[in-house]
């Protein structure tokens, strides 16, 4: 933990001091602007009287005044990218210090019917997605809770492998999350996706050529003016000949400068995503396979990308009122930048899902390997196809604050099942949460709160938080009985860890100890894997007439009159209850 924030607080440190160079730098940089401004209107009002002096001094300061705006935002640009990377260690620092409850919670991923997502406290405040997730695109974050959600069993090693690497980058990381973080994007990256897709091109092809023609025109014209070959009113006549031909695609040219003003930051900042990741040589598989889905046969996808933006945010420029005069009116540049635009969606459109995609699972992956760097002690898992589901040995849940997290071993087997019992309170759904974490974690490739593990790779199916619903007008026991259907159907199509929490809640004493029991005997006889935690102490018998069930328990003790938890799994069935005590304790009865 010391060594962590000695890292980050280095690296605050660090970029601090950048931090600080950039903002002298930015006000020199509009000192400058104010200076050469000046200086231009002190030359016109010296030179009033002769047009073609003022006319070059015009020209000249419009040419010096981009440049510097153009430099201008990179300096803004640097100065942003340092205070994003300020803010992503200060968050590290936070979270190190169990202070994450401010982080998106991601309850939009949150889905009652999924296989675990519900019960394991993987959406929400205070869960795991929380707690990890550190994506800063949103596509990012939907991929990142997509991996969680997927539930699938396959690569598992190479993923590991993904997320060891980047959790040694972590500068790399956190430069790539900086960067992410300055994309704007309105709505959605599958509406640029569509919008590409659905692009009907407007510009005539003789455009390719008539702009340089036109452009070599005026360059004529303006010779010939400045040697007293060609009178002024040529000169606007010619602009207004170029406003012209400009002017018949007015309305489809203001349209495409609306829809490039969305998405041209998106590529921008894509941009330069990609050359981060171009630049970077993995040695993992699956990361050099995510790399590989951005890389184009002829060129680097960054320069391809470079162009699409740059012609993007050459539309902007018509909002200055000087360009849209003299660019448009002497070289017909928007319709250049339009002709340009048309023919990259041409060539290059079909790919951009593709290129997004990559960069997703990168942001996703990042989070990944952010929390792997953040666990050392963590351990990853020891894939094999043995008998042997998952052994873990002090294992704890990573929510759980480590200083006070009581650690447990555990070992189950292939189609062995586990009824644990205990006192309320005593840790039965901290450790059915534990155990499947462990399996969702171990899936996605991550390290686990645990000093060894041996993982047999399998799906979850928990049911833990069943819930009635008034809207549909369904009663509890019903939404239990849907929710037990559901896991009998998935059975019998794949292997899975079950995990329950108190079957049939929902009904009577008797009716619950029959039909619990039977069900019970269902998965069993399934060659389903799982733990069932109860309060009906008659379900431990059915370990005496199944092998393949074991009874264990979480104990509570009543010490001086005060109730103690030791929170430790052990064989065998819970004898001590406290519901009765607690009812006493909090005079709640006599």
């Amino acid at each position: 933990m010391q060594q962590l924030n000695s890292f980050y607080r280095g690296e605050i440190e660090k970029y601090s001091k950048e931090l600080a160079k950039i903002k002298k730098q930015l006000f020199a940089s509009s000192m400058l602007r104010l200076a050469i401004f000046g200086a231009a209107g002190f030359a016109i009002y010296w030179f009033f009287g002769d047009s073609k002096w003022v006319m070059g001094v015009i020209l000249v300061t419009i040419v010096l005044f981009l440049f510097l705006v153009t430099r201008h935002a990179g300096l803004q640009y640097q100065r942003d990218r340092l205070m994003a990377l300020l803010r992503i260690n200060q968050t590290e620092l936070d979270v190190l210090d169990r202070r994450f409850h401010d982080l998106p919670q991601g309850e939009e991923f949150k889905d009652p019917l999924h296989y675990f997502s519900q019960d394991i406290d993987l959406f929400g405040r205070g869960s795991f997605f929380q707690y990890a997730n550190r994506t800063a695109l949103k596509q990012g974050a939907e991929t990142f809770a997509a991996l969680f959600k997927a539930n699938e069993i396959e690569g598992i090693e190479q993923k590991q492998e993904a997320i060891k690497e980047l959790a040694q980058m972590p500068e790399w990381r956190q430069n790539f999350s900086a960067i992410a973080s300055l994309t704007r994007i309105e709505g959605k990256t599958d509406s640029i996706v569509k919008w590409l897709a659905d692009y009907t091109a407007f510009v005539p092809k003789i455009m390719r050529y008539l702009p340089m023609v036109f452009s070599g025109g005026s360059a004529l014209l303006f010779g010939l003016y400045f040697a007293d070959l060609a009178p002024e009113s040529a000169l606007i006549l010619w602009l207004v000949v170029g406003m012209g031909i400009t002017g018949v695609y007015t309305k489809k040219i203001t349209k495409l400068g609306s829809d490039a003003s969305k998405v041209q930051s998106t590529f921008q900042q894509y941009n330069k995503l990609l050359t981060l990741i171009e630049n970077t040589e993995f040695t993992s598989d699956y990361l050099k396979e995510l790399k590989g889905n951005v890389l184009h046969e002829r060129e680097k996808t960054s320069l391809i990308i470079a162009q699409f933006s740059k012609q993007l945010n050459s539309l902007d420029k018509n909002n200055n009122v000087i360009y849209l005069f003299l660019a448009n009116g002497f070289m017909l540049r928007t319709l250049t930048h339009c002709y340009e635009i048309e023919k990259w969606i041409a060539a290059h459109g079909n790919f951009v899902e593709k290129w997004f995609d990559a960069i997703a699972y990168f942001d996703a992956y990042n989070s990944l390997g952010n929390f792997a760097f953040n666990h050392p002690d963590y351990h990853y898992p020891t894939i094999n196809d043995g008998g042997v589901v998952l052994r873990s040995e002090g294992a704890g849940h990573p929510l759980l604050d480590p200083e006070k997290s009581v650690l447990n071993v555990f070992k189950i087997d292939r189609e062995q099942f586990f009824i644990v019992t205990g006192a309320n309170m005593a840790g039965k759904s901290t450790f059915l949460r534990t155990v499947s974490l462990q399996i969702v974690m171990a899936n996605v490739g991550l390290p686990l709160c645990a000093q060894k593990v041996e993982y047999s790779p399998i799906k979850l199916i928990t049911s833990m938080r069943t819930t009635d619903s008034l809207t549909d007008d369904e009663s509890y026991f019903f939404s239990e009985l849907k929710r037990l259907k559901f896991i009998v159907d998935e059975i019998q199509n794949d292997r899975y860890f079950i995990v329950l929490d108190e079957i049939l809640k929902g009904t009577n004493s008797t009716d619950k100890a029959e039909g619990s029991r039977k069900f019970v005997e269902r998965l069993v006889a399934s060659k389903s894997t799982g733990i069932i935690a109860t309060h009906d102490l008659s379900l431990c018998e059915v370990a005496h007439e199944l092998p393949q069930v074991e009874n264990h328990y979480f104990d509570a003790e009543i010490i001086d009159d005060e109730l103690h938890f030791d929170y430790k799994f052990k064989d065998g069935i819970c004898q001590n209850m406290n519901a009765s005590f607690l009812l006493k304790k909090m005079q709640i009865v006599e």
